[in-house]
């Protein structure tokens, strides 16, 4: 019998507590008791809630109630418990209607302030940080914005650091970062427009752009496609992507990503939209380009002659990272004839004792080098970066003095594991890794005519590939003269000519 009255007295809270979610959508009444046995049932087994019950003189009730540890409590106590429960209610100035009006212009004057009838609405900003007050006989309720809670500090992006230009990156804390982008971009033309995702978390997320030079057909699509996102929860900016992006099934990143406010500043002007997740550090920029991945913040903050320089070093070593390996396979392999004699025969003979063939060699490599990388990212930082060094020497001397791996595997790798290092985005750097296997497989299979169509074919898929409407290979195809000064070079900026009593003589 004892078991059966638990079990029924749990069906019976779990039933008030589903009636309470189904009319959410109703409004509050006048009755403060009954809003409070409601608002109880919404809350029910949430111990972080607080109600507080406060009694004014005898005859007026009001209820309070926030959230343990996201509110600032000390606005709570001096303004609102102390003068009501030893003072009483303050007499305004003008004539007061009700006592939510008198909060509203005497208790909370300089705090963001709402007035609420609609459950659903007074829970959603009870959970965000906001202090809700029920008076008995009203049939509205005043939120006031008093959240206080634990962020982190600004820091610079540990996966973007600059040798040249802002240190700061964005936080966890939407209303941070968004401020770090009107701090930047300080024109009325910076929109940020503001919507709730996921069915559970109501996460805030934020669309920005600049009137004017935002692309219409872009912008549009944003808002359509982040509307139609039918999902429960959004933890991170990562949940946003997946559930936007144009197709699952290409290796190649289709969002930018990035920690640094300055970065998405410079796109917005550029008429890119912008989208920032609350709870996440990264936001994401749409469209992406294909080489918009391969460039550094530093590219935008140097002089143009030694960042052209480099461009031409990074595209370069980016392309032999992913078929350096192959090339060697295949020359080694198939077309011996196209090494130099010398170089073959010293390759010959460290090759001679290897029982493996050159392609099973390299995969093998490849792979454990893949290994040690994600080791070295996974494992703590004081050991993760020894691990890798360590793991790298030891395990590459020993598998060339056991007779298992040729010495010129091991530079080969090498060399195309440092070149893939060179990515500025650690995100632009995945798709290159993971196509290098399915080269190596071409290229030890048919040679150099395997690798061609392995190019080939990433090259078709690129030219297909066209988020958001825009192609993914843009300046080149389709081609775009005037954008191709920051192609390979980045072309310099116009200098700047000031007019004026004390420096006209000296202008052209």
């Amino acid at each position: 019998m004892e078991r059966l009255g638990k079990s029924h007295l749990k069906n019976k809270l779990e039933t008030n507590i589903n009636q309470s979610f189904e009319n959410s959508s109703s409004n509050i009444s006048k009755n403060i008791a009954e809003n409070e046995q409601f608002l109880k049932n919404m809350f029910q087994n949430c111990s972080d809630i607080i109600f507080r019950e406060i009694m004014i003189h005898g005859e007026t009730k009001l209820l309070l109630i926030h959230v343990d540890g996201m509110i600032n409590t000390d606005i709570i106590t001096s303004n609102v418990l102390k003068p009501l429960m030893y003072g009483g209610l303050p007499q305004g100035l003008g004539t007061i209607d009700s006592i939510a009006q008198m909060f509203e212009q005497e208790v909370f004057s300089v705090l963001p302030i709402k007035k609420l009838s609609n459950y659903g609405d007074i829970v959603d900003h009870i959970l965000k940080g906001n202090a809700a007050i029920l008076a008995d006989g009203e049939d509205v309720a005043l939120l006031a914005d008093v959240s206080k809670f634990k962020t982190r500090a600004i820091e610079e992006p540990y996966n973007e650091a600059v040798i040249r230009g802002p240190k700061e990156g964005f936080t966890e804390q939407l209303r941070i970062n968004t401020t770090m982008l009107r701090r930047i971009v300080a024109t009325p033309k910076l929109k940020l427009e503001s919507l709730k995702v996921g069915k559970l978390t109501r996460t805030d997320v934020v669309i920005a752009y600049i009137e004017g030079i935002v692309s219409l057909s872009v912008l549009n699509e944003v808002r359509k496609r982040i509307n139609q996102i039918k999902i429960d929860a959004i933890i991170e900016s990562g949940y946003i992507e997946e559930s936007i992006e144009d197709t699952h099934l290409s290796p190649f990143p289709q969002m930018d990503v990035t920690e640094r406010p300055d970065i998405v500043a410079a796109k917005l002007v550029k008429g890119k939209v912008a989208i920032l997740v609350n709870g996440s550090p990264c936001a994401l920029v749409v469209p992406m380009t294909f080489l918009e991945g391969l460039q550094a913040p530093d590219d935008y903050y140097e002089r143009f002659l030694f960042v052209s320089f480099i461009r031409c070093i990074r595209y370069l070593l980016v392309f032999l990272s992913v078929v350096f390996p192959s090339i060697y396979i295949a020359l080694t392999t198939f077309h011996p004839e196209m090494v130099p004699q010398e170089l073959m025969i010293t390759i010959a003979s460290l090759r001679e004792k290897t029982p493996l063939p050159t392609v099973i060699e390299v995969f093998m490599m490849e792979f454990m080098f893949e290994g040690l990388r994600e080791a070295g990212i996974r494992l703590p930082k004081q050991i993760g970066p020894l691990v890798s060094i360590v793991g790298a020497l030891i395990i590459g001397e020993a598998a060339v003095n056991a007779g298992i791996i040729s010495a010129p595997i091991v530079i080969v790798v090498s060399i195309a594991g440092i070149c893939s290092f060179i990515i500025p985005r650690l995100r632009s750097g995945y798709p290159f890794r993971m196509l290098s296997f399915p080269l190596l497989i071409l290229s030890g299979t048919f040679g150099l005519f395997g690798l061609a169509i392995g190019i080939i074919a990433i090259l078709i898929h690129l030219v297909q590939l066209s988020p958001f409407g825009t192609p993914y290979l843009t300046p080149v195809a389709p081609l775009i003269t005037h954008r191709l000064k920051d192609l390979f070079i980045r072309w310099p900026r116009k200098r700047a000519i000031y007019t004026g009593p004390d420096n006209e003589a000296d202008q052209p």
